[in-house]
Parts: C-alpha cells; sequence; structure tokens
C-alpha cells in the first residue's frame, strides 16, 4: 500500500527553489509531483529487503506493490462509478476531478516502478559479488 498511495498523489504538484527563483525558457526549475518525493525510500527498503532476505524476497515485495496498486485502482473505479450521497464532503464530480486521470498515471508509474525495482535488484546483486 506504500507504493499504491504514492500513485494516488501525483496529482500535486509544487515548486522547490533550491537556487532561488530560477526558470529555464519560463518553466520553473523542480516543478514536481508530491508523488516523486517518498519513491527513493523504496529503492532503500527494496535494497534492504534484498541484502537480508535475498533476491528473491526483493522482488516478491516488488509485484506485492504492484498488487496493491491495481487494487488501489480498482477501488478509485469503483468508488468512481457508486454516487456520492447527499452528505459526502466530496461529490461525484470532485472525486472525478481529482482521481479520473488515475488510470493512465497509475499504469505509467506501476510499469516504471516494476521495471526500476527489477533492474535495481539485479544491479544491487551484480555489484554485491
Amino acid at each position: 500500500m506504500f507504493v499504491s498511495s504514492f500513485n494516488l498523489i501525483f496529482q500535486k504538484f509544487f515548486y522547490w527553489y533550491p537556487f532561488g527563483d530560477f526558470e529555464i525558457f519560463g518553466a520553473k526549475l523542480f516543478e514536481i509531483s508530491v508523488g516523486i518525493i517518498p519513491y527513493p525510500i523504496t529503492f532503500l527498503v527494496t535494497d534492504i529487503i534484498s541484502e537480508i532476505y535475498g533476491k528473491k524476497k526483493a522482488n516478491q515485495v516488488v509485484t506485492t506493490g504492484i498488487f496493491a496498486s491495481v487494487f488501489s485502482l480498482g477501488i478509485i473505479y469503483i468508488a468512481n462509478f457508486v454516487p456520492a450521497t447527499s452528505y459526502s464532503p466530496v461529490n461525484d464530480t470532485l472525486f472525478t476531478t481529482v482521481f479520473g486521470q488515475t488510470a493512465l498515471a497509475v499504469i505509467a508509474s506501476m510499469l516504471a516502478y516494476l521495471f526500476a525495482q527489477y533492474i535495481d535488484i539485479q544491479v544491487y546483486h551484480f555489484w554485491k559479488k
């Protein structure tokens, strides 16, 4: 579920100004999604799991993360199709606005996560030898 939550916060962007208010060709430097912040932690966790439990367990953790993302995506789809109650603080329009484009982003994120983590595990064990 750790990775799934990253996929759900991808639509919030922020500016990071390590060098002041700097722009390149009119674009802000380091305008990024909030979802990107915790991703480096997943690589550290995977490397620690790989070191302690081995390559097979690390691959299982990555695969479990993919299934958690698919599960979360399913929940979002179901929630998008059922109508909100009149007293719900989040109405259907707001929910669709926030989560309506989730599928494409989650699928792209899941594929990037899957390939990057499997490659990270292979490289980690290659360099460990």
